[in-house]
């Protein structure tokens, strides 16, 4: 072949290659339990979820699949990063309103290396990773003002909020890996309006009507588009989505899509068509609209033509919110969590092990079930190894590649693991084994015994963590305490060039605080 002939074809081979990569779409349900779903918890399960049982029975669900926390800021991070968010600055809790980006600038996204390897990205739906909000210190407690009842904007409100909301906002999904962004930062939260891209669609000038706040509504009032309301949030989602998936299977290169939803999580902003559905809660016809949803979305997959070369992966932040009403669901025959201990906020199983489910036409097997242990961090790895991709030393610290489970093999791909309750207390796994270094949940779960300062189970034989094991252990227990410490230090848990951590890691259990020799602890 002449050289000339070679330079001719190598744009078409180029395309070829890129026709081969799979379109990635990531969707990620917020407060979903892992009881939630029937493919789940066909025996102790009643919300009716047909769309995400035939996802599951289109692919492999992982029974051992986990988010890095308890609550949604962290696991987002990590999920994005493959990278552990108790690395970082947010030891404990979610990133709070108006609070700074979480994700460095420099650091590798899913989103970054999809780029790097010519594909379209999207984020659409709720980011909670925080922004670079233009806020002006001289006027930030104006604008940062939390009323209670039925407020009226003041002439200084909409004028801060005019100043804000009509600058571009920073440090958002556009700035770290995705070319384009819709959705409600967190839909309970203020701003109560969309954002595209880096602006804000329109410009908040009232504060949230009072009778959309409590409830499992909204949760804090603040600016707001005048005559903003709930339920069509969801539905907007799904409408970028579908959207940008049937415009995207018209280009030649591929796609990647992270759509973080925000249901079923409060607000339980159900629509006219779904209330009642359930016959449980509303909390349950909101899981049943987000189930429709999903159904929603991939149907416009398939009527794209996309769906036989698109991976989909469909998991949870973390377990399902208390508050939602748990103990009513439980009474009514409904156990979210399925047979897991605690529920949302907990380091217990409850709290982060999640629905993990991956369809792969020609490469997942059908209605296969694996039972190894992953994580949400091992996107990162996964997707590299599915493109032939090398991550350098300070990417996907905490990423281990999920593929050769996804082509069939039944052997363990990582050892261990970390989770985290939303007060930091870390979950660790090793092989069946898990430790926490604490009383309790760490979170919102009650019970556990304050007597026995850490914890230690074998889920192989007790996944309901009934029986801890410390005690009888102290020998697991030191080791279990020692890899956790190792992980620490080393900045990654995978093999590597070690790593800093952004700050210094909360080490569990906490040491106690000294006393002064009249009994009274020091400040």
């Amino acid at each position: 072949m002449s050289r000339a002939l070679l330079l001719l074809l190598l744009p078409l081979a180029v395309l070829a290659a890129d026709a081969k990569k799979p379109n990635l779409l990531i969707i990620l349900a917020d407060d979903l339990g892992y009881g939630d779903v029937q493919a789940y918890n066909p025996t102790r399960g009643r919300i009716p979820t047909p769309h995400l049982d035939r996802l599951a029975a289109e692919g492999m669900r992982f029974t051992d699949g986990h988010s890095s926390s308890g609550v949604c800021s962290p696991s987002r991070y990590t999920l994005l990063t493959g990278r552990y968010h108790w690395r970082t600055r947010l030891q404990t809790g979610i990133v709070p309103l108006w609070g700074a980006p979480l994700i460095a600038p420099d650091r590798m996204t899913i989103g970054t290396l999809a780029k790097q390897h010519g594909y379209r990205t999207a984020a659409i739906g709720k980011w909670h990773l925080g922004w670079d909000w233009p806020i002006p210190p001289e006027r930030a407690d104006s604008f940062k003002e939390k009323p209670k009842g039925a407020a009226t904007a003041t002439g200084a409100h909409r004028a801060v909020w005019q100043e804000v909301f009509a600058r571009p906002i920073g440090g958002g999904p556009v700035t770290r890996g995705f070319d384009t962004y819709f959705g409600t930062d967190v839909p309970n939260h203020p701003p109560f309006c969309f954002i595209e891209n880096d602006r804000t669609v329109g410009i908040p000038s009232e504060f949230l009507a009072a009778r959309l706040v409590g409830n499992n509504q909204a949760s804090i009032q603040g600016p707001a588009l005048a005559g903003w309301t709930l339920e069509p949030i969801l539905p907007a989602l799904g409408d970028r989505a579908a959207a940008f998936i049937t415009e995207s299977a018209k280009k030649p290169e591929p796609f990647l899509l992270y759509l973080p939803l925000t249901s079923p999580h409060t607000p339980l902003s159900v629509n006219e068509e779904w209330k009642g559905r359930s016959g449980l809660n509303l909390y349950a016809d909101f899981v049943m609209e987000t189930d429709a949803l999903v159904g929603r979305v991939l149907a416009a997959l398939a009527a794209s033509g996309a769906a036989d070369n698109t991976l989909v992966l469909l998991t949870a932040d973390n377990g399902c919110a208390p508050y939602v009403g748990i103990p009513d669901l439980e009474k009514m025959g409904h156990y979210p969590s399925g047979p897991l201990r605690g529920a949302k906020a907990d380091a217990w199983e409850g709290g982060h092990r999640v629905p993990f489910i991956v369809r792969w036409p020609g490469k997942v097997k059908a209605g296969s079930v694996c039972d190894q242990f992953v994580q949400q961090s091992d996107l990162m790895a996964t997707f590299a190894a599915i493109l032939g991709a090398r991550l350098p030393a300070d990417a996907g610290e905490d990423s281990i590649s999920l593929l050769p489970l996804l082509e069939g093999a039944d052997r363990p791909v990582r050892l261990n693991g970390v989770s985290a309750s939303i007060g930091g207390v870390p979950a660790l796994r090793h092989g069946s084994w898990k430790y926490i270094p604490a009383p309790g949940s760490g979170g919102w779960g009650k019970g556990g015994d304050p007597s026995q300062p850490v914890q230690l189970y074998d889920l192989a034989n007790d996944v309901g963590e009934t029986k801890n094991l410390a005690a009888a252990m102290p020998e697991k227990v030191a080791e279990m305490k020692a890899l956790l410490e190792k992980l620490i230090a080393d900045g990654r848990s995978t093999p590597g060039e070690p790593q800093k951590n952004d700050v210094a890691v909360v080490r569990f259990p906490k040491p106690a605080t000294p006393k002064t020799k009249a009994g009274k602890k020091t400040k």
